[in-house]
């Protein structure tokens, strides 16, 4: 069911049109999206899906990490899907539930080779559409953001296995690090969780200053923090699409207001879809 603000979208869809009479896809669009319940799916034949962390719960890690790994999302999760907590007020809570979580993995010894084993055997799922809309986009050429709170080499890994990873595709992540005989040793740099992909010092890439030159741009998330994935990123026309899995009578509202479209309990990639039809085929 999708929740929208059809005047606003016929007027940014045209503006886009318009804008690409002056260049190319590649030269005047970007797309920004975060990966876990936005590029994948919440529900799966009645059942829920893993995220990029819940990919290595499932897989052979030890016991006593699952156990720790379940309590931490059960304690943390609802603080983060409170739509009565403030951004604020979320923030300190999800830098200890990262940093506990990833705490917690470097004690697994993971190795290179496990995470391929671990995502082969999981429940994470593309949604449906998702393969047409990478092929589409490097179709055209039009450069992909992938901006996650989750874990870069997990992503990459789904989307290898489950489509194709471009090469006008980049991520910004959580990526491990590992010694030289292929052991995680831990997390490259600092972490990225669902509520700083605003900071300055993510956004300090070559990848943002490339699509500050972009005049218009879809972003696409789960949450409200993924709003802030293109701060920064001066473009002209911004089309936002916001994909509300859980505790959908208490968001709607609000997510109505912070997103031009809202998708709810939609596991495909139609609507996004049609939209890059009405726009990149013209």
């Amino acid at each position: 069911m999708a929740q929208t603000n059809y005047r606003l979208c016929v007027i940014l869809i045209l503006h886009f049109q318009n804008t690409m009479k002056k260049g190319s896809p590649a030269q005047v669009v970007t797309i920004v999206a975060d990966f876990d319940r936005t590029l994948t799916k919440y529900i799966h034949k009645g059942h829920v899906c893993a995220t990029c962390h819940y990919v290595l719960e499932e897989g052979s890690l030890p016991e006593l990490y699952k156990e720790k790994a379940r309590t931490l999302r059960d304690t943390y999760f609802p603080i983060e899907t409170n739509p009565k907590l403030s951004v604020e007020e979320k923030i300190p809570k999800m830098i200890e539930w990262w940093t506990k979580s990833h705490g917690l993995l470097e004690t697994c010894e993971i190795s290179r080779d496990s995470i391929q084993h671990c995502v082969s055997s999981s429940t994470a799922k593309l949604r449906d559409g998702c393969s047409w809309f990478f092929d589409e986009l490097k179709k055209y050429e039009v450069p992909v953001l992938i901006f996650s709170a989750g874990i870069g080499d997990i992503i990459e890994e789904v989307i290898k296995q489950q489509s194709t990873m471009h090469d006008n595709m980049h991520i910004v992540s959580n990526y491990m690090k590992f010694n030289e005989k292929g052991q995680m040793t831990g997390f490259q740099n600092a972490i990225i969780h669902v509520y700083n992909k605003n900071e300055n010092a993510i956004h300090d890439s070559a990848y943002f200053q490339n699509i500050e030159h972009k005049t218009s741009m879809i972003l696409m998330g789960d949450s409200l923090g993924d709003l802030h994935m293109a701060d920064g990123a001066e473009v002209d026309h911004k089309l936002k699409i916001g994909f509300l899995n859980t505790r959908v009578e208490e968001s709607l509202e609000l997510y109505k207001k912070k997103y031009d479209i809202v998708l709810v309990e939609d596991e495909t990639l139609d609507v996004p879809n049609n939209l890059l039809r009405s726009i990149l085929e013209r």
